[in-house]
């Protein structure tokens, strides 16, 4: 197989590993605070949002360590027991305790710093500055029918049933965690890239470099170069945290966190808790992510295959992001109760502005997955194409800014009415859509730039 082929299929191998892995990861957030208001158990006091605002904040305090990891083990191991410390949450479910879900919070905020820092890495040592757009809205799109598949389940499972059983919820619990470890075993298909030819002077400058630090490493002991590699993975994400390209890139990534949390957990539940929406409504969630997945694979394909060819850049597809999130703000401020993130299981019987229409709340839903891949595949391709020698400590930046306002959302979310949530994102999605046109501008500018030197 041609080299440019064999990268190709490791970002299709890596885009349904990731399928699989969040097929069951994203459905267990997507219901796990329904879950938790229906246990019998009188012993269990979690509370779903608390125990996301935990992973995302461990994800955040451990991004910037997460380099050194997939450093010293490789980026496929780390994806591999990192996707274990996912199945371990799931599968804590199945016989939910207090401390085991708190504790598996924590291991899960853990594995996801380390996997999403070396699915950052695979997927630019697997993509040239040409293709990195493609790829990542490929992966993207691939990636995001696990939102569609896991709910779709969901749907089926728990149609008709106003209450959730302990049997119901474990029968869900028990597929789900296998599902994940399927994903997780996906990933030793993926091989290694060919290295590529390097006849600028610049590549042969890095090469000659490289060479002189592996003769250096060579004459010290295996430990004190793994210490020295980790340093230096680590002395990277701190340096690249503050160049003023990620620090304009900044804001759009903090975007995306917030946003995460409300598609992903909060959006879910307010269906769940109207009451207006009939007996069905617990079902209407898996509808729901449905229609989110079917928004982020439209994105995810579309915009991807845009980012190649489109003349201006990346920021008419966040622009278009940018319109898609505010109408669906609006439109679910006017049709979703203002208590309904809050409510008790049994729901809330209050009305917002119109009357709650479940067409309305599922197209909103599609117009948040819509506006979620606009953002997202336009990060990644960024982030991918202006660290592209430092991809690892990046990726791993990228997700600290997003875990920590992922972490900030799903804590306010336990006490946030409806509509200050909402005034929330609007104004973050304001900056952040005008701090990313800032940051396209100077990717432009290093494009013309590289162009300019291959002459």
């Amino acid at each position: 197989m041609k080299p440019e082929g064999k990268k190709f299929l490791n970002i299709i191998i890596l885009g349904f590993s990731f399928m699989f892995l969040f097929t069951a990861f994203q459905t267990c957030g997507n219901i796990e605070q329904t879950v938790i208001k229906s246990f019998n158990s009188t012993e269990f006091h979690g509370s779903g949002y608390t125990s996301m605002s935990i992973i995302y904040g461990v994800l955040s305090a451990f991004s910037l360590v997460a380099p050194v990891v997939v450093t010293v083990i490789g980026p496929q191991l780390s994806m591999f027991f990192s996707g274990l410390m996912y199945s371990c949450y799931i599968a804590m479910f199945i016989y939910p305790y207090t401390w085991s879900f708190y504790a598996a919070s924590v291991l899960v905020g853990l594995g996801a710093a380390v996997l999403w820092t070396a699915q950052g890495n695979v997927l630019t040592i697997n993509s040239t500055d040409n293709t990195i757009g493609r790829n990542s809205g490929i992966f993207w799109a691939i990636f995001q029918l696990s939102v569609f598949f896991g709910n779709l389940y969901i749907y089926c499972a728990w149609h008709g049933h106003v209450h959730i059983t302990d049997k119901d919820r474990q029968t869900v619990f028990i597929s789900l965690t296998v599902i994940s470890l399927v994903g997780c075993f996906l990933l030793f298909l993926i091989r290694k890239p060919d290295p590529e030819p390097a006849p600028s002077e610049a590549s042969q400058a890095l090469l000659q470099s490289e060479q002189t630090d592996s003769m250096d490493s060579t004459t010290s002991s295996p430990r004190t170069a793994l210490c020295s590699q980790a340093v230096d993975a680590f002395v990277k994400a701190c340096k690249i945290f503050v160049t003023k390209e990620m620090l304009l890139l900044s804001f759009s990534i903090a975007y995306t966190g917030l946003e995460l949390t409300f598609y992903s957990g909060v959006y879910g539940t307010c269906i769940g808790a109207m009451t207006e929406f009939g007996h069905d409504a617990k079902s209407l969630i898996g509808i729901s992510g449905i229609c989110i997945g079917v928004g982020e694979i439209l994105g995810g394909g579309v915009f991807g295959m845009l980012n190649k060819s489109s003349r201006f850049g990346r920021n008419p597809v966040v622009l278009l992001g940018f319109i898609t999130h505010y109408v669906a703000f609006y439109l679910i401020f006017i049709n979703i109760a203002s208590d309904a993130p809050i409510a008790p299981e049994a729901g809330t019987d209050l009305q917002a502005y119109i009357q709650p229409s479940v067409k309305l709340a599922l197209f909103c839903s599609f117009l948040l997955g819509l506006g979620d891949s606009c953002f997202n595949t336009q990060l990644l391709s960024i982030v991918g194409f202006m660290f592209r020698n430092n991809s690892a400590p990046a990726f791993a930046v990228f997700r600290f800014i997003q875990s920590i306002m992922a972490a900030v959302a799903f804590f306010y979310s336990n006490y946030l009415l409806l509509h200050w949530q909402l005034l929330i994102l609007v104004v973050a999605g304001f900056f952040g859509s005008i701090t990313f046109f800032m940051a396209e501008t100077l990717a432009q500018s290093m494009r013309r730039e590289s162009d300019y030197n291959t002459i």
